[in-house]
């Protein structure tokens, strides 16, 4: 499995006021959960999940820091069963930090070292900032976007909108 832990000792350091990225903390768990909820568009997972996801999955996820307060995060894991695919799980910046290219940093920061060829997401067919996001990522790699259903609403046992697997590959570095 690749090494994504080699951006954690440098991390990127912002200036007073401005965006540093860094891998997260347990500590940093409940601040992730609080923007994913004060997002209003993602599907909120309970608080113990946040917490575990920045211990446990830290080394393939980043969280954004504006004079050391969380203020974005992206949530992923490298694919079990092909490993040079990094599967983002959750995207999320808060409202005070939107409207910088926060999100793209922290998708760049997780794919700066080369370690993975694709990157893979998933996104409902209505969510227009997520694919203009992706699609740009994706431009700004060199490598194409392929979009094909993954889970139809059928799949979701609680009226949940179809996912749409974007698939993004392969990237340039």
């Amino acid at each position: 499995m690749p090494d994504l832990t080699e951006n954690s000792s440098n991390p990127a350091s912002g200036t007073a006021g401005e965006p540093a990225l860094r891998r997260p903390t347990v500590e940093d768990g409940a601040a992730m959960w609080r923007i994913a909820r004060d997002s209003q568009e993602l599907d909120l997972n309970t608080s113990y999940a946040y917490l575990l996801w920045a211990r446990d999955f830290s080394a393939t996820s980043v969280v954004a820091t504006i004079d050391d307060e969380p203020v974005g995060f992206v949530s992923g894991y490298v694919r079990p069963d092909d490993p040079r695919t990094f599967m983002v799980w959750q995207v999320a910046v808060d409202a005070s930090a939107r409207g910088k290219g926060l999100a793209r940093q922290m998708l760049d920061f997780l794919v700066a070292d080369g370690a993975v060829d694709a990157l893979e997401t998933t996104i409902t067919a209505d969510n227009e900032a997520s694919i203009a996001l992706f699609t740009s990522f994706g431009t700004a790699h060199g490598a194409s976007v392929d979009r094909s259903d993954l889970f139809t609403t059928e799949m979701f046992p609680d009226g949940h909108d179809a996912e749409l697997l974007f698939r993004i590959a392969p990237l340039s570095h």
